[in-house]
């Protein structure tokens, strides 16, 4: 997997190389003065010797960076910083199908280390930014890890934007009309931010520990920066847990609705019942073919009965009404 690096030096600017050697990043950070970000695409034997030759972090920190964790999580080593932070992937990252991407990030005194399995808009912002100037190399390194959180909790604001557009139209589909398909996209989007609520609980932790000042390695300038990074994913986490209750208030009232419907049809259908019990009666009495009775050769028997049945239906319907049951 290639292995970029970005190298700053005052008075000589950012240089770029790419598919990095380990000799050649051994000799970047021997270099005084130097800021020097290193950007991992996947793990291969290259990645490893870099962590663990190069570098040198602890092997629980190695096992971490080649895993996938579930959970963001800072570590305090005391030569380095080591902080697993969780952002949306932006093929997949939809109310309908959320996925997040892991990114590791070991930040050193004067390096960076970032280690991803899939392309990060996060990264690809600061790259970005990187390439138009060298503001952030100059400040430290701790401020080009400000930069790709920053990003990175950014890119959480428009999904939410889209829970709250989705959450409206199923509110809206389940009170006027609820069909069959609604009930699996309430899950989907359940399991969506049961899943964002899972990161958001153990990031924001992690922001508010970064922006407090308890690790040497962040200088104290930038502790309000982290601190308006953790407001906004403050807001992020808040949203999420506005968002679970007004899906389950979803699904409460789909289940509502729904119900309300069934009883509906059984009104409607027992009535009919209760309208046809007395005509059922009174063809079954004139159904008997007894010998002794009179209306059997009576000329407008018939027609009595269908005249009666229509007066004992009438009856009835009327009186359903005036009690309002039907």
């Amino acid at each position: 997997m290639p292995v970029t690096l970005y190298v700053y030096q005052p008075g000589a600017g950012v240089s770029t190389i790419e598919d990095v050697s380990v000799e050649t990043l051994r000799s970047a950070l021997a270099k005084p003065d130097s800021v020097t970000w290193i950007l991992a695409d996947g793990h291969d034997s290259k990645t490893d010797s870099i962590l663990r030759e190069v570098l040198e972090l602890h092997p629980l920190t190695v096992e971490d960076i080649v895993g996938d964790l579930p959970h963001p999580k800072v570590e305090d080593f005391g030569r380095y910083l080591y902080i697993i932070a969780h952002g949306i992937d932006q093929a997949v990252g939809t109310p309908d199908s959320l996925q997040t991407i892991e990114l590791d990030i070991v930040l050193g005194e004067r390096f960076v280390f970032t280690h991803q399995t899939r392309p990060m808009r996060s990264v690809a912002a600061v790259r970005d930014e990187v390439s138009r100037g060298c503001h952030l190399f100059e400040k430290g390194a701790a401020w080009i890890v400000h930069a790709l959180l920053d990003h990175l909790i950014d890119h959480y604001l428009p999904l939410m934007d889209a829970f709250d557009d989705a959450i409206d139209a199923i509110e809206i589909e389940v009170v006027t009309n609820p069909s069959q398909a609604a009930l699996p996209r309430i899950f989907t989007l359940k399991h969506s931010l049961m899943t964002l609520r899972r990161v958001a609980v153990h990031q924001r932790e992690i922001l508010l520990r970064l922006s407090r000042g308890e690790f040497a390695l962040i200088p104290a300038p930038l502790l309000p920066f982290f601190r308006d990074v953790y407001d906004h994913f403050t807001r992020v986490a808040d949203l999420c847990d506005s968002y679970r209750e007004l899906v389950s208030g979803a699904l409460d009232a789909y289940l509502t609705t729904t119900s309300n419907r069934m009883n509906e049809i059984m009104k409607v259908l027992t009535a009919i019942a209760t309208v046809m019990l007395p005509l059922t009666f009174i063809a079954g009495v004139y159904g008997m073919n007894f010998e002794h009775m009179p209306e059997l050769h009576w000329r407008y028997g018939y027609a009595f009965s269908l005249v009666l049945m229509a007066i004992v239906a009438s009856m009835m319907m009327f009186y359903f009404k005036r009690k309002r049951w039907f």
